[in-house]
């Protein structure tokens, strides 16, 4: 159990917190553009796609109507989908986990389509597609 000093210290850190770092006052999903305004105690709104978001990015619009904002102001709560943003997070450019921003990433990367990528694959299937792969240690018979 805390004791009474850090209890103290960590409601001291929260406030300093909440004193440099903005906060959601109210959030609420404009159907019309499928955009989630959250509007933050600096007089500031911000919208974004819940499709960027992890949590969210298969939601359907009816899911995404009811928004609750913790007490702190630095959490966004979707109670239909169960799933939680921490805004001072979403405020820096991170929409979900590491683990999940990678394989967004990756997806991203693997579906460009340069010039280079479309004559390189092009050449491999005119050569009969990617080569199978052995196990190690064996041999490639002749």
């Amino acid at each position: 159990m805390a004791r009474r000093n850090e209890f103290d210290l960590a409601t001291e850190r929260a406030r300093r917190r909440q004193a440099r770092v903005p906060s959601a006052i109210r959030a609420h999903y404009d159907r019309t553009n499928s955009r989630i305004i959250v509007g933050l105690n600096t007089d500031l709104d911000i919208s974004f796609s819940p499709q960027l978001v992890e949590g969210l990015k298969n939601a359907k619009p009816p899911q995404l109507e009811r928004i609750e904002i913790t007490p702190s102001g630095f959490g966004l709560h979707f109670p239909k989908l169960d799933a939680d943003i921490y805004l001072p997070a979403l405020l820096q450019g991170i929409f979900g986990s590491r683990r999940w921003m990678a394989a967004q990433l990756g997806a991203a990367g693997g579906q460009s389509a340069t010039p280079a990528k479309a004559k390189a694959a092009r050449e491999n299937g005119r050569l009969g597609g990617r080569p199978r792969k052995t196990p190690i240690g064996s041999t490639i018979p002749s």
